[in-house]
């Protein structure tokens, strides 16, 4: 007689391949699930849980389902993940990653290694980068956080936070940044605090070292580094509102843009650097292609959206009959927004080099050379020097991509700092 009469063939096929199992019955595995895509090594998958997509994939050492049932569509999780309870579609965990229970992460993000977020915790769109921790009943979509060296200097996000991504007019022209690729790669970053009970008000900058206290709302950016942001209670009352004014669309504008050139460098930042460390283990260029999908959805999403604002800011100002100068001002990104896009587009097809990328690739090299160590180990272990050498090809070719843009949109005034 068939000991598990009521088991899914693929739910056979992972126990065969030695997959820890406790309640086979009580778990579906879908038929568009590849099972060698799942590894059997030390893989446990609780009561309840439910797989879906041809593109999941369970690498060595995950755990889903100990606080509660899992449902996973079309993610990649890397070494040692553990997702406790919950929703994921469309994103991707680095190892050691790990999600409360309750989590509901959706497409387009991408937890790197140890970072992890407590119980009920919504994410879209969404970079976290090694170490970062979030408490719990957060809501974070469309941003990127970095910053921190290890499990115990990490940046952090309180409880009962939330990133306000979208406008009273309806648009998601919000993309906030917590730090930056650039500097935020070589985790080496003090980290970045934002206390519970508070909120940001996309898009916003943040820099390094800064503490958002607790309770505070921030609708401004925090760019100067290691300062305690309190916020003033906003004001009260009922005030005249006018849609669709588009006041301080060149702000606007600018952290779109400035968005889009650290994914940009993050893309470069893993197919020159991180694609190696990947392929060295099981699974590994099956677990890269997944992040890098995240980066080019988060780019791609990020355009979307940003035309989307182009257009409605050149359709708002013709409607008003605004003067030429002003007309023109918020007509331009709409009418050179291809060519806007293909800055983008070309800045992340290509590989350039120069000589602050080859020299820290050369100590990279020499570091892998020594002793043969993972990734975080190895980007920890390169002398200063090098670390900034990185930092500077990245942030070279996120200023570069940034002036490019600029030239584009001359009467939008944006990145008044950046170039000539």
């Amino acid at each position: 007689m068939d000991p598990l009469p009521h088991c899914h063939d693929n739910v056979r096929r992972l126990l065969e391949k030695g997959v820890d199992i406790p309640n086979p019955s009580s778990i579906d595995v879908g038929d568009d699930v590849i099972p060698d895509r799942i590894s059997g090594d030390n893989v446990r998958i609780d009561a309840g849980c439910r797989i879906f997509g041809r593109d999941t994939l369970i690498c060595p050492g995950v755990r889903l389902g100990r606080e509660g049932p899992v449902t996973l569509e079309n993610c990649q999780l890397g070494p040692g993940v553990e997702l406790k309870g919950g929703y994921a579609r469309d994103a991707a965990f680095l190892e050691g990653a790990s999600m409360g229970l309750g989590h509901h992460v959706r497409e387009g993000s991408l937890l790197e290694e140890q970072a992890s977020g407590a119980h009920c915790v919504g994410l879209k769109q969404t970079i976290l980068f090694p170490f970062v921790t979030l408490g719990s009943l957060i809501n974070f979509c469309d941003c990127l956080m970095a910053g921190g060296t290890s499990r115990r200097n990490h940046s952090e996000v309180g409880s009962s936070y939330i990133h306000f991504n979208f406008t009273p007019d309806g648009e998601k022209a919000t993309p906030s940044l917590m730090g930056d690729v650039p500097r935020g790669v070589m985790l080496n970053q003090p980290p970045i605090f934002l206390g519970g009970q508070g909120g940001m008000v996309g898009p916003l900058q943040v820099e390094y070292g800064n503490v958002i206290a607790a309770g505070t709302i921030l609708r401004r950016d925090a760019t100067l580094p290691g300062k305690l942001v309190v916020g003033a209670p906003s004001r009260t009352g009922v005030f005249h509102f006018i849609p669709r004014t588009f006041s301080g669309a060149g702000r606007v504008v600018e952290k779109n843009i400035r968005y889009l050139a650290n994914l940009v460098a993050l893309e470069h930042w893993y197919s020159v650097v991180r694609r190696p460390f990947f392929e060295e283990d099981a699974f590994g260029t099956e677990l890269y292609n997944g992040a890098m999908d995240k980066i080019h959805s988060a780019r791609a999403e990020r355009l979307k959206r940003l035309r989307i604002f182009a257009e409605n800011l050149g359709a708002a100002a013709e409607q008003d009959g605004a003067e030429d100068r002003d007309t023109q001002r918020k007509t331009e990104l709409r009418d050179r927004f291809d060519d806007l896009a293909a800055v983008v587009e070309n800045g992340a097809a290509a590989v350039p080099s120069d000589a602050h990328r080859d020299a820290f690739l050369s100590s990279l090299e020499t570091v892998r050379a020594v002793e043969s160590k993972g990734y975080i180990e190895t980007i920890q272990t390169l002398p200063p020097e090098a670390a900034q050498q990185g930092s500077q090809w990245l942030g070279g070719m996120v200023e570069n991509l940034c002036d490019r843009a600029k030239r584009l949109v001359p009467h939008l005034k944006i990145f008044q700092h950046v170039g000539t």
